[in-house]
Parts: structure tokens; C-alpha cells; sequence
């Protein structure tokens, strides 16, 4: 999470919501400590909203994005806000950091995926995740 989603968080920042490098530099400090405890919250919410998916790709994109975007923008909003956006700035760094995700919500859980495979652990939505949850399959 953190990998993927520095350099569009500081696009979003910078670019749209027009806050200063100092507070970008603070809204990337406080994401980066975020991502850590939200990132398995995330996945489980991510696997059980592609639960609802159909095997088809355009399903399957509706819902990774849907699943990103309900879960992150909430907490970005407070991040911005809390490094300085306020006003339009805020709203415009919401907006933008919605739509964002909405378009990156298929390639993030591609590349979550990418990295359940690396460690030896099913894809989203299909089976437990956790190492340890004695109903997974081996």
C-alpha cells in the first residue's frame, strides 16, 4: 500500500488539493503510518466486497474500485485535512483522491494479488488470507 500509493497521494496533493511540499511531506508521513494498521483491514474489506463480484472483468473492476474508494477515501480526507487542506483545496484533494482510486482500484488489487501469489497465499475475495486460518486449503 505504502509503494503504491505515495506517488499518487503526492500528485493528488500537490497538483489538485494545492497544498504545500511541507504539507505534503506531513500527509505522506501520517499515510505511510497509517498504511501500516489499515493494510490487512483493507484486504479483508477488499475480499469481502469482491465477494460480491461476478466473474466478469467489468464486474470484477466495479467492485476493486468500489471496494479502494469506500474504503481509503474517508481516511484520506482526514489525512489532508488534518496536514493543512482546508476549503476548496480539501474538497478538490477528495475529490481527485476519489476519483483516483476509482481508476487504480483494479490495478491495486492486481498488483495485491501479485503479491498474495509472491507469498504463496490465494488471490482476494477467493479464500481466507491469513497463514494461519485452519479452514484454508492446502
Amino acid at each position: 500500500m505504502i509503494l503504491f500509493f505515495t506517488t499518487t497521494g503526492v500528485l493528488n496533493e500537490r497538483l489538485i488539493a494545492g497544498m504545500t511540499w511541507d504539507q505534503v511531506l506531513h500527509a505522506r508521513l501520517i499515510g505511510a503510518a497509517l498504511m501500516i494498521p489499515v493494510g490487512r483491514p483493507y484486504g479483508m474489506w477488499r475480499d469481502w466486497m469482491m465477494g460480491h463480484a461476478k466473474e466478469t472483468r467489468a464486474s470484477r473492476v466495479l467492485w476493486d474500485s468500489l471496494a479502494l474508494m469506500s474504503f481509503q477515501v474517508p481516511i484520506y480526507a482526514a489525512i489532508i485535512a488534518f496536514s493543512g487542506a482546508t476549503g476548496d483545496g480539501l474538497v478538490f484533494g477528495v475529490l481527485g483522491a476519489a476519483v483516483m482510486m476509482l481508476c487504480l482500484g483494479r490495478p491495486y488489487g492486481a498488483f495485491l494479488n501479485g503479491i498474495r501469489r509472491l507469498f504463496g497465499l490465494p488471490p482476494g475475495g477467493e479464500k481466507p488470507m491469513s497463514l494461519n486460518d485452519s479452514r484454508k486449503s492446502t
